[in-house]
């Protein structure tokens, strides 16, 4: 059971076999940072993914010598970066992302409920300060409140993250890479909190080096050109998507970080004052919030998996105002981007049993139901660990199975009495009972023109798909098939309703043909009567005859005397 001493001659030829290595390490890191370099000069012309691509493979014969080498897993990162892979990035640097570390934990309640205010909740950016969720590897910048702090939270897990990220790190200059990196890969992702944590903090740690290296520069080497090259790979990097996608011109690292931090805070902003409307009961100030996020202008990049969120957002708001077909609109379109996102199949499913469409509801119900029992049966929800799911928690799966079993039952019982084809059409266009055709001729144009489904693909040109498997072509068939069913859906209801109003217009018209009955006017019979008022006509004629009998009998008078 003890350890075999090694001979001299073995440990010679170890330290010249790692003599060697480290040459070859050298000559690749080498090569690898000038496969970036020019993926960087090229980046726009289509030469960028081949040379990155060169890179990464040099960075991974590296790493298969010395799995550990920081400038290699600097490159690997970086390279990465370049290729759009930021799934790949984020497995790599899991436990550096504050939500999914904090998440990863444990399951103790408040640690639960702080991860998922910060990675769901209305976009408050001092919620992840709050939570003082940074890396295993962080440097606490006030070092009375981190000692209290720590003690606070002490967990087995975090102990050990802290001390392996220690080993791992040598110096606060050589990680801060980490930070910038990650961010970038977590804005792609659609995890803005951390992004805007992982910036902040990265954009910090580049200022402290720069300050520091800037004591040991003489006065002639103290220039403004050189604040920013206070990241070391800054020259080597290839610009960010973000300074492509607005039309900015190619800048260092530190100038696209600052853009992205304050895209990313202007998008979150947004975003809480739309749901800070919302819970306010302003369902149509939410609506114009969430517009102006999902609209994407200016250029800005929009991933994917935050205008799914969005957009399950706006559909609350449109079911608010009244408005349930343009919410199941929203919905349709959130799971034609994430067909596993469980908040979308909630609120769709809801919308259409609360117009009358059962079956559709139960299809979703059905759905949402394969969802949980996979989530109870992997002990985790649908997708990666650091990916948000709307709010939901694992450790609630459970209770909202058995609840969804139960409606399921009763909606399938209501389906075989026979109350399953009763769609509430008034309520899906959103008009009320007894209204006049002009305004179901009004609210049916608004509605086709909005949702036709040939313009139901158009929303997934502004936005940035980063999911490997959900490519633009399968979200566009995917949000046609769904607006196609949503269509003929008010097309039957328009015909249903319109039907209804010229039924009522006809009754009316039959109504107006029938002739009114004049009533006898026999009114001698009764004790106290009184002769009827004779016509206008009849007064008239009268007193004609009288005046004319008047003057034949003067007539007759004046003749007599003559």
């Amino acid at each position: 059971g003890g350890v075999v001493p090694r001979s001299g001659a073995a440990e010679e030829e170890e330290q010249v076999w790692r003599r060697g290595n480290r040459k070859v390490i050298n000559g690749y890191i080498g090569e690898a940072r000038a496969a970036l370099a020019a993926a960087a000069a090229r980046d726009g012309d289509g030469g960028d993914d081949s040379a990155a691509a060169a890179a990464l493979g040099l960075v991974g014969a590296v790493l298969e010598m010395s799995p550990r080498m920081e400038a290699a897993l600097e490159l690997r990162a970086r390279a990465l970066l370049a290729l759009r892979r930021y799934r790949d990035v984020a497995e790599m640097l899991r436990d550096y992302i504050p939500s999914c570390a904090k998440s990863c934990a444990g399951d103790d309640t408040a640690t639960s409920s702080s991860s998922t205010s910060c990675s769901s909740g209305s976009g408050d950016l001092a919620c992840a300060s709050r939570a003082g969720l940074l890396s295993p590897g962080r440097e606490l910048s006030v070092s009375g409140a981190g000692a209290s702090r720590f003690l606070c939270c002490l967990d087995v897990s975090e102990i050990k993250r802290r001390v392996v990220a220690g080993l791992s790190r040598s110096s606060e200059a050589e990680t801060q890479w980490r930070y910038l990196v990650l961010g970038q890969a977590c804005f792609h992702l659609g995890l803005m909190e951390d992004a805007v944590v992982l910036l902040q903090t990265g954009r910090r740690l580049a200022t402290a080096a720069f300050r520091r290296e800037s004591v040991c520069w003489s006065e002639d080497s103290f220039s403004p050109s050189n604040s920013t090259a206070n990241v070391p790979a800054a020259s080597r990097r290839a610009p960010s998507k973000y300074s492509q996608a607005s039309g900015m011109p190619p800048a260092s690292e530190a100038d696209s970080v600052s853009q992205l931090l304050a895209h990313v805070k202007l998008l979150l902003r947004r975003r809480a004052a739309a749901v800070a409307a919302l819970d306010a009961g302003l369902p149509a100030e939410a609506v114009r919030h969430f517009n102006k996020v999902l609209d994407a202008r200016r250029g800005g990049v929009l991933p994917h998996s935050f205008a799914t969120a969005c957009l399950v957002g706006r559909a609350a708001a449109f079911r608010a105002s009244g408005r349930p077909a343009d919410a199941i609109a929203d919905c349709n379109r959130a799971l034609a981007l994430d067909p596993a996102f469980i908040p979308a199949l909630r609120a769709r499913a809801d919308l259409l049993e609360s117009v009358g469409a059962i079956p559709d509801s139960l299809r979703d119900l059905d759905h949402l139901k394969l969802l949980y029992d996979a989530a109870l049966r992997d002990g985790k929800l649908p997708g990666p660990s650091w990916r948000p799911q709307g709010g939901v928690r694992q450790r609630e799966i459970a209770g909202a199975h058995r609840e969804l079993v139960a409606r399921v039952q009763q909606l399938r019982a209501r389906v075989a009495a026979g109350d399953g084809c009763n769609v509430d059409y008034y309520a899906l266009l959103g008009v009320p009972r007894g209204c006049a055709r002009s305004e179901v001729v009004r609210a049916h144009l608004l509605l086709t023109l909005k949702l036709k489904p040939d313009r139901s693909a158009s929303f997934a040109e502004r936005l940035e798909l980063v999911d490997e498997h959900r490519d633009l072509d399968a979200v566009r068939d995917q949000a046609r098939m769904s607006a196609l069913f949503l269509y003929r859906m008010l097309q039957k209801g328009y015909s249903h309703i319109m039907s209804a109003v010229l039924d009522e217009e006809a009754a009316a018209r039959q109504r107006k043909k029938k002739p009114q009955r004049q009533r006898p006017c026999n009114n001698k019979k009764k004790k106290n009567w009184q002769p009827c008022r004779r016509a206008p006509s009849q007064s008239v004629s009268t007193s004609r005859c009288r005046s004319r009998s008047r003057k034949r009998s003067h007539h007759r008078h004046r003749r007599r005397r003559g």
